[in-house]
Parts: C-alpha cells; structure tokens; sequence
C-alpha cells in the first residue's frame, strides 16, 4: 500500500507570477512501510541523476541502480508524471513503489508558447525517511519559448537531526548572470531555516560553460558549501557525428556535513548524463 499526499503539504516560493493551479504541480507520498534506514546520520549515501525523461524498462534499470547504491536521499531532474512521450505514466509516483521512498515531485508552470498544454517535466526528492516542509521553487528568468524551470526542496528527519534537501533543474540557454539568480532562489530559500541546519543541494545546474562551472563554485564557497567533485568532473555526454560532448552540469554541494566516498557513474548510460553520489556523514564541516 502507497499513500498519496495531497499537494497541501507543497507550496510554491517565485518572484515569478504563479498559475491558480500550481498546487497541483506538486505531490507528495510516502509507502504505508517505509524502507527502513540508520538515522543515526553516521553515514547516508545520496544521489544525483537527471534521468532524462526515462520509463518502462530504462526506469527499472534506473531503480535497479538506485537500489545497488543503498541511497539513502536521492534527487532526480526530468521527472515525467502526465507526459505523452511516456505513456502519461507518473514515474515519479512508480520509482518510489519500486525503491519502498517517500517522495516529493514538483514541476513548473507550462511554457507560454507550448500549445500543447501538456504538463512539464519536473524535479524529484525520494528519501528513505521521512520528507516534511516541502517546498516548490520556479526559478526566475524564463527560457527559449517561454519555459520555466523548477527546484524542490523538503526536510529530512534522521533521528534528531533535520537536514535540507534541494533537487535543482536550472535553464540551459539563458546568461551566466541569470543562472546564477536561479542558484540564489534555491539559497534564497535556504536562508528561511537557521544556519546551524545541514544542507545537501543537488542537481542539473546546467553549467555547460566554463565560466558558470566557476561561477557555481565561487558562489556555494562562499556560502559555506563543499564538494567533493572537482570542476573537470564531467557528468554528460552525448554522442554527436565526429566527436562526444562531455560536459560539467550536474553538483552535489553540502554544508554541515561532510562528503566522504563519492563517483560518477559513468557505465549507466540509459540517460545522457551520468549518476552522482557521495556517502555524507554528521561530522560538521569546518568552517
């Protein structure tokens, strides 16, 4: 048995106009037996994967992944729920019956020159504890054809620790300068919980060029964030006629925690980007 929440658990935060059903752009469950995990925050290993709109048998080979991992916390980016080119399948409801996680999924309002009327791809939070305080963020400055884009942030409980977990999916063809006023609504957001509360922010930053790959960096280290990825980590790859692309889009930043054993998985190749994941741990970063 899989309990849905209604969507009053999620709400929306955007300096952006918001659609009088935004509501229902967010959703929520938990299984009636929640998978069981330490809470004693020794050690939980998180992820990061933008699965690129995958179903049917590429999404049970995701779940088999995620499952091999032991994740604790994961966040996904391009999450179909209500989608022609899936099936009109919810695959974020169906990974997290696979996985026995409670999940959070969150999607932006529809592009102003879509005609199709179809919902838009969203954002993914799946925990094996629960999620509270959950939280839809649309990201300023719209995109080509009048897209948004969309981060989910929620609240983990492991025993007496509350942790702050973010899944961003960021605008690809938009200025530097903008992309980082999508980072800072996520930290925006941040900034409504003390500073002392342990922060994981994951996700496809879409940070194609150089200088927002250093930009990225600049702004989470001076926010107090680490990493353990290096900039020249490349987490997507696509196969064009004469050549591969490789490129750095996707993070895992933390603070107040520490990030220990980390990868990229770069033998999954049912996506164009690859799996991040790092085993954190309570031990408080030095500041």
């Amino acid at each position: 048995m899989f309990l849905i929440l209604l969507p009053k658990l999620g709400s929306s935060v955007s300096a952006q106009p918001q659609s009088s059903d935004s509501a229902q752009l967010v959703e929520t469950g938990c299984p009636a037996k929640p998978l069981k995990r330490d809470e004693s925050l020794k050690e939980v290993t998180v992820v990061s994967y933008n699965i690129r709109w995958r179903t049917g048998a590429e999404l049970n080979q995701i779940a088999s992944w995620l499952t091999s991992r032991k994740a604790g916390i994961i966040a996904l980016q391009e999450v179909d729920r209500a989608r022609q080119r899936t099936g009109k399948t919810n695959n974020a409801r169906l990974l997290a019956e696979k996985l026995g996680m409670c999940y959070a999924w969150a999607a932006p309002p529809p592009a102003k020159e879509d005609k199709s009327k179809e919902e838009e791809t969203g954002v993914e939070l799946l925990s094996a504890y629960p999620l509270t305080d959950v939280k839809r963020i649309v990201l300023p400055n719209e995109g080509p054809g009048g897209r948004w884009r969309v981060a989910l942030g929620a609240t983990v409980s492991l025993g007496k620790t509350s942790v702050r977990v973010y899944s961003v999916h960021s605008e690809t063809r938009i200025k530097i300068a903008q992309k980082l006023e999508q980072y800072r609504a996520v930290l925006n957001d941040l900034a409504g919980f003390p500073k002392s509360t342990p922060v994981i922010i994951m996700g496809d930053f879409n940070s194609w060029e150089p200088a927002t790959v250093e930009a990225v960096r600049k702004l989470f280290t001076q926010e107090g964030f680490t990493t353990p990825f290096a900039d020249g980590d490349s987490t997507f790859k696509r196969k064009v006629i004469l050549f591969d692309v490789t490129l750095k889009l996707d993070w895992i930043w933390v603070r107040g925690l520490t990030a220990g054993d980390h990868g990229i998985d770069r033998s999954v190749t049912v996506s164009d980007h690859f799996p991040l994941w790092t085993a954190v741990s309570g031990e408080r970063v030095s500041q």
